[in-house]
């Protein structure tokens, strides 16, 4: 039986509800109150405080397909994506919960069930991984689950394998609830795997770089809490927080080795063929190309159908610099004009019935990436020609200043200068770079007293962005900046035309300031057939009781 994605999401869903797991939609990939993550990043976030033992729920199973980003932090998949198969910056997580519930038994018994009843994957090409114990930690080998393996399953005891802490235990964090974890993987033959990555070493369960075997479903068996002294306690109510990678599923169901080559991907396949006339599968840098642009075209979609919109702090420059990243790819595919907000309504039509919010916000989405792919192309293609200059006489490596040329002028984040230096066989002085950055750091804390002492607008701007996220309003002061050759800014005149830098009040404003520690929002004011790009939004109290956004 063929089974298409949208089959297996449903699949996994019925299956766990029939067994008494009530369906919590997706949260949001901002995480709620949880200033630790950029990213919801896993299915369980938005349990995180049952587990810590801080909140409840009215059920004590749950299941669901939780939409992740993994680029930056902890867990950050951005620069293995497009070099293989099977990475992503954004993927969905299958999973189910017990919350004091079932526990290693029942997580075990069901997850074969599904992988080999349910959805007939050959219980011969499957292994399970276990925790092997950790002497100097005081951690004993989880048996148990070893011994459920071959009991309860027709999993034979020798495919079940036993690994240390890295592979087979988890940790919330330094302190709180951790426990042992139990994974499947599968042999997807020889043929998925060249040994380009590891070479030198046989490919294997949990060998870094191998596309054969590969993880599935991760069963994690939540039992101990971790002190402030790293002592270790059982805990009372024992909990089960398993994942099933999506993507990674649905290859595996659809017979191939080739995440990028399932129906969830063909939509925007097919859209970038008939964009750039390049199919997927010729090989070579085309193929990673489209993988790349393919990937980050959902994460940022999804990101910002969720409200992160491109910044340059925070979650916001992540998503700034994954949506750079796939301009900068999109040359490789011949796209020198803005394309990316074209595949905002193929992403819209695939996801939309899983994930409603993708689909509402489309319009706005698009607009958002194609504003933003305008901003940058101005400069992208300077900034190679510059690239290209330097590169063609560097003795090996990017000097730190040009590598910050590069970001400050042209607006290429340092990760993608480091990509392209690699692709060159060259390095980047990050400590050169570094230094160029903290620099720029001081100047730009004295323009910003500048700024704020050379204005005087005595009324007061609206904030409407909390019902808003567009309106149409009245230019109420314009300021000109002009800088010297240092640099160092001054407000001149009271016009703006095109290519100058300036400061724009309105009378209404859905541009939320900064303040608290989140940087202020970014965005266009269009007014007839001109155009202001807003890089920041500032908040000033040029009077008692008199507030004014600053553009």
């Amino acid at each position: 039986m063929t089974r298409t994605s949208g089959q297996i999401r449903q699949e996994f869903i019925e299956f766990f509800t029939e067994r008494g797991h009530a369906f919590v939609p997706s949260s949001s990939l901002l995480p709620a109150d949880d200033p630790t993550l950029l990213f919801t990043n896993a299915g369980m976030v938005q349990f995180k405080d049952v587990f810590l033992g801080a909140g409840t729920r009215d059920y004590s199973r749950a299941a669901n397909s939780q939409k992740c980003i993994r680029a930056g932090g902890k867990h950050n998949d951005l620069e293995d994506v497009g070099h293989d198969t099977y990475h992503h910056t954004f993927f969905e997580m299958l999973g189910n919960w017990s919350f004091g519930d079932y526990f290693k038994a029942e997580a075990i018994e069901w997850a074969w069930e599904l992988l080999t009843g349910v959805w007939g994957l050959p219980a011969d090409r499957l292994y399970a991984t276990v925790f092997g114990g950790e002497e100097s930690s005081g951690l004993a080998a989880d048996d148990e689950a070893a011994g459920l393996w071959p009991r309860i399953t027709s999993l034979p005891a020798e495919r079940v394998l036993y690994f240390g802490l890295k592979d087979n235990f988890w940790e919330m964090g330094q302190v709180g609830p951790c426990g042992p974890c139990s994974e499947i993987h599968i042999d997807l033959g020889e043929a998925a795997c060249d040994g380009a990555r590891h070479a030198g070493i046989r490919c294997d369960v949990n060998v870094a770089g191998c596309g054969r075997f590969i993880e599935l479903w991760n069963l994690v068996f939540i039992q101990f809490n971790r002190g402030d002294d790293g002592s270790l306690d059982a805990l009372p109510a024992k909990h089960v927080d398993t994942g099933l990678g999506f993507e990674r599923v649905c290859a595996v169901l659809a017979g191939v080795t080739d995440n990028y080559a399932t129906d969830v991907f063909a939509p925007l396949m097919g859209k970038l063929a008939e964009m750039s006339g390049i199919a997927y599968g010729d090989g070579g840098e085309t193929d990673v190309a489209l993988r790349v642009v393919a990937d980050h075209a959902r994460a940022c979609s999804f990101a910002i159908a969720d409200g992160v919109a491109p910044t340059n702090e925070g979650r916001g420059y992540v998503i700034r610099r994954i949506l750079r990243r796939a301009a900068r790819f999109g040359r490789k595919l011949g796209r020198h004009e803005p394309f990316l907000h074209e595949l905002v309504p193929v992403i819209a039509e695939q996801m939309g019935e899983a994930f409603p919010e993708v689909a509402r916000r489309a319009p706005q989405v698009a607009e958002i990436i194609r504003d933003e792919e305008e901003a940058f192309n101005r400069t992208l293609d300077r900034g190679l020609a510059l690239f290209e200059r330097v590169a063609d006489k560097a003795a090996g490596g990017i000097a730190g200043d040009v590598a910050f040329e590069l970001y400050a002028t042209y607006g290429f984040p340092i990760d993608l200068t480091q990509l392209m230096a690699e692709e060159r066989g060259l390095h980047v002085d990050m400590a050169g770079y570094e230094r160029e950055m903290g620099k720029h750091r001081d100047i730009s804390r004295v323009e910003r007293v500048l700024l704020t002492a050379n204005y005087q607008q005595p009324r007061e701007t609206e904030f409407c962005g909390y019902e808003h996220e567009r309106v149409d309003t009245r230019v109420m002061v314009t300021r000109r900046i002009e800088r010297d050759e240092t640099g160092n800014p001054r407000l001149t005149g009271q016009s703006l035309s095109e290519g100058d830098e300036g400061i724009v009040f309105l009378e209404e404003t859905p541009f939320y300031a900064e303040a608290g520690g989140q940087v202020g929002d970014t965005g266009v004011i269009r007014q007839g057939n001109s155009v202001f790009r807003v890089t920041d939004t500032r908040k000033e109290v040029p009077a008692p009781g008199i507030e004014n956004y600053c553009h």
